[in-house]
C-alpha cells in the first residue's frame, strides 16, 4: 500500500479573500489532522481491504461536510453575506475525496467496499 499525502490545493487558497488568511491555516491544520487519520487507517490495517473501509469511513465524513457546507450557501446569500469561506470548505472536501480516488489500489478496493456496504444494507443494485 502506498503512502497516501492530502493537500490544500492552491488554487483554492488563492481564491480566498485576504482577510481569509485564518482560513487558510484551518484548512491546513483540518488536512494534516485528516493526513494522520488516513496513515493510521493504512497502518492499522491487515490489508487493503481493511484500509480502504477505514477510509471510506474518512470520504463518507467529507461528504456530510461537503453536504452541510454546500447546504450553507444559499442561507448566507439570503441573508446578505459571502458564501465564498462555505464554498471553499466546500471544495476543500470535495476535492480530497478526488485525492483519495487519485490512488489506483485504493480506488478499486473503495469501489468494493461501497459496493458492500450497499448489500450489506439490504439495498440492491436493482434498487438504484
Amino acid at each position: 500500500m502506498d503512502e497516501i499525502q492530502l493537500g490544500v490545493p492552491k488554487p483554492l487558497l488563492d481564491s480566498l479573500p485576504e482577510e481569509g488568511s485564518n482560513a487558510q491555516q484551518d484548512m491546513q491544520r483540518a488536512v494534516e489532522g485528516y493526513n494522520a487519520r488516513v496513515s493510521a487507517a493504512i497502518e492499522t490495517a491487515d490489508d487493503e481491504g481493511d484500509a480502504a473501509a477505514r477510509i471510506l469511513d474518512i470520504i463518507e465524513h467529507f461528504e456530510d461536510r461537503v453536504e452541510r457546507f454546500h447546504a450553507f450557501v444559499p442561507e448566507l446569500r439570503a441573508w446578505g453575506q459571502s458564501p465564498i469561506f462555505a464554498i471553499a470548505w466546500r471544495n476543500l472536501y470535495a476535492d480530497l475525496i478526488e485525492q483519495l480516488y487519485e490512488h489506483e489500489w485504493l480506488a478499486a478496493q473503495l469501489d468494493r467496499e461501497r459496493n458492500a456496504r450497499l448489500v450489506e444494507d439490504g439495498i440492491r443494485l436493482s434498487d438504484l
